[in-house]
Parts: structure tokens; sequence; C-alpha cells
């Protein structure tokens, strides 16, 4: 799997190249601008790209906004934010109005080399891969009247979860409970979100964003 990698912390981009490489991932390029990754992702079209979201030129939200771009142009390519910031917002602008292919991670929560591959392939097969603290906090501030007033504690949980990108297993594990117990709750959640009869994995992905925009 070809991954790009846009960090502009040199100690830390390299340390992210080191542990893509023991994962079994080719890293095409590594860039530190949010310039260079719009140049080098046309140029090498990886399966993946991990962007951090403050780059040059700016030191803004650089590598947000060249993520999008990269969403729009080049939709095939996964996305995966990699950021020091628990901020919604950020995820909310990168998601759009499609979860599949994308990724937002907080940077110190990606504590070892396998999690960060496991999240990389979740993205590139087209799941989602949303930090959990953030998923927490997004479906913690719901509307008046929102669809997420409907879930139960538990389908709250299963949902979160979802977002990880966890199957109905991994939940099941998470939160000590078999499968099916999950899948119940999972066709809950969809009922009462309103996701409709799409394939099950872009069913899953509905929902999850459904929960976000809410």
């Amino acid at each position: 799997m070809r991954v790009l990698v846009a960090e502009d912390q040199a100690l830390l981009r390299q340390g992210l190249v080191r542990l893509l490489g023991e994962e079994g991932f080719e890293v095409v390029a590594e860039v530190a601008d949010a310039e260079a990754l719009l140049r080098e992702v046309h140029v090498h079209v990886p399966d993946v790209v991990v962007v951090d979201v403050q780059m040059p030129p700016d030191l803004t939200d650089d590598g947000l906004r060249a993520a999008a771009r990269i969403r729009a142009e080049l939709p095939q390519v996964g996305v995966l934010v990699l950021s020091q910031f628990l901020e919604e917002h950020y995820a909310l602008e990168l998601i759009g109005d499609d979860a599949r292919g994308v990724g937002y991670l907080l940077k110190d929560r990606v504590d070892d080399a396998q999690a960060l591959g496991e999240a990389i392939r979740r993205v590139a097969a087209g799941g989602s891969a949303l930090d959990p603290e953030v998923v927490s906090r997004m479906v913690g501030r719901r509307r008046r009247d929102s669809r997420l007033d409907d879930l139960t504690p538990r389908e709250r949980q299963v949902l979160v979860l979802m977002a990880e990108g966890k199957s109905n297993p991994g939940i099941g594990e998470a939160l000590g409970v078999t499968p099916a117990a999950v899948e119940k709750h999972v066709t809950r959640i969809f009922a009462k979100l309103g996701v409709g009869h799409e394939h099950t994995e872009h069913r899953r992905v509905m929902a999850v964003l459904a929960a976000l925009r809410a």
C-alpha cells in the first residue's frame, strides 16, 4: 500500500515514515508543506495521504484545506489527518458530505504503529477512522430535537465504536457483548437515524455521518 506523508516537523515526519515502513507500507513521498503535498499527491496518486492540520506556508489549517482539495480532486485517495487539536469542526470540514475514505486521529492517541496501520488500511478500503474522543464530543453536543436523542446510551456507545471503524466483533469485544447483540444495536441505530438500505458498509458510514452532522 502506497502512502504519502505530509508533516512539517522533521522528527515526527521521519518517525512516521519509519513506523509505516515497519508496518509494510511504501512511503512514496514525504513533504513538509501544503503546497508540496498538493503537488506530490498528483504526481504519485498514493492509496492514502497522512497529513497534519497546521502546516506551512500559513501554519493555520493549510494541511486540512489541502486534504479537502485532495478529497475533491482525487476521491480515490484516502485521507488520514493527524492533529494535535481536539476540534470537532476540523473533522466535520474534512468529512463534508461523505465519511468514506477519511480519518481524523489525535496525534497523542496514536500510540503504536499497529493502530496507525489499521487506521490507514481502513481509510484505504473506503472506511472511516475517527478518533473516539472527537466522536464522543460530537455525539455529546447534539442539537435540540436531534435524532441522536432517540438513541439509548448503549446505542451511542456502539455508534462511537462504529465511527472508529470497528467491526461488529470488534465492538462486541470492546463492550463485552456478543456480535449478535451488536448487530441488533446497529439495526436499531440505522432505523432511528433514518439510514437507508445501501450496502452494509456504506450504511455504517452513513450512520456515523448522520451522527456527526447532527
